[in-house]
């Protein structure tokens, strides 16, 4: 893909996201059941994972060669997506910096903003960015270890993609959601 296929890949992921969980009443946004992330934690979890990627984008590049310099091509999206869910059913979890604290009600419009901010920072700093640079420089990934900056991109988008579809699974539980709530609770 290149620079304005991510940039429309990126827009699409947060736009979806952020478009879904706009759906959601206020109890739906912060409750979840089974002890799974609430979509309000969902959406911080992806504001924490975004931001250390903007500050990536937004670095001399002098900076990233601390990381070291790819020696290959990039992986494709679906390698990047194969790969994550290949970490992810080995037991793969968020690390400490990236797991969210129970979200409030009042927290939801800050939150919302934020995350429409993570993705119109990414979108302006990849601008800054020559194809070339997106296969050369590399930054570490907690689960994936080093992409490069072209992948971690492809992961945001699929991250994005992977949080949603888990709510809208949620969604189609064909349960109530006061159901799913009292089993929560009890």
């Amino acid at each position: 893909m290149n620079k304005q296929a991510i940039k429309t890949l990126l827009e699409t992921s947060f736009t979806e996201f952020s478009a879904f969980t706009d759906t959601l009443s206020d109890h739906r946004f912060v409750v979840s059941p089974e002890g799974k992330w609430s979509a309000g934690q969902q959406m911080d979890h992806l504001i924490r994972s975004a931001k250390p990627v903007n500050t990536a984008l937004g670095m001399p590049k002098l900076f990233l060669r601390f990381f070291g310099r790819s020696v290959g091509r990039s992986r494709s999206y679906d390698q990047i997506r194969d790969t994550y869910r290949a970490v992810l059913t080995k037991g793969g979890v968020a690390t400490r910096p990236y797991i969210p604290p129970v979200t409030e009600a009042e927290e939801r419009v800050p939150l919302a903003q934020q995350f429409l901010l993570q993705k119109d920072k990414m979108v302006v700093l990849l601008d800054k960015w020559t194809e070339e640079e997106l296969d050369r420089y590399q930054v570490p990934h907690p689960l994936l270890g080093k992409l490069t900056v072209r992948e971690v991109l492809y992961f945001t988008a699929y991250h994005n993609r992977h949080h949603l579809v888990t709510l809208q699974q949620r969604e189609e539980l064909n349960q109530p959601w006061a159901s799913q709530l009292e089993r929560t609770i009890f």
